[in-house]
């Protein structure tokens, strides 16, 4: 089992994790460390596990307020997916418009042969 130095508000700590979970540890421990330097920065030297606690603290709350964003995209996108799809309204062609268009294309098919005729002649 892999011991890792984490650096937390300015202080080394000494943390064991699974091997292959190093990565995930060092990241861990960069959130917890980037709320405890401010708080270290205003308050000054204070006890490790008021540090530690707040530093927590102000991790769950910004945790929080993204499960509450996340939570409130998921009600959307289920909102979108719920709402029956738009069709589009395909014009229905009159029969009689199809009957003077085939008639149409008959009509230049003859004349296309009588002149291959015409020119072959």
């Amino acid at each position: 089992m892999p011991d890792l130095e984490v650096i937390i508000g300015g202080r080394p700590f000494q943390v064991a994790c699974q091997p292959g979970e190093e990565h995930f540890l060092r990241a861990a421990a960069g959130m917890l460390d980037a709320e405890a330097q401010p708080i270290v920065a205003q308050l000054g030297r204070l006890p490790e596990s008021k540090m530690l606690l707040m530093a927590g603290l102000m991790l769950a709350d910004k945790t929080a307020a993204i499960e509450d964003e996340l939570r409130s995209l998921r009600a959307r996108v289920a909102e979108l997916e719920a709402r029956p799809v738009a069709t589009r309204d395909v014009a229905v062609v009159p029969k009689q418009v199809s009957d003077t268009l085939a008639e149409i294309a008959a009509r230049a098919e003859a004349m296309a042969a009588r002149i291959e005729e015409q020119v072959r002649a």
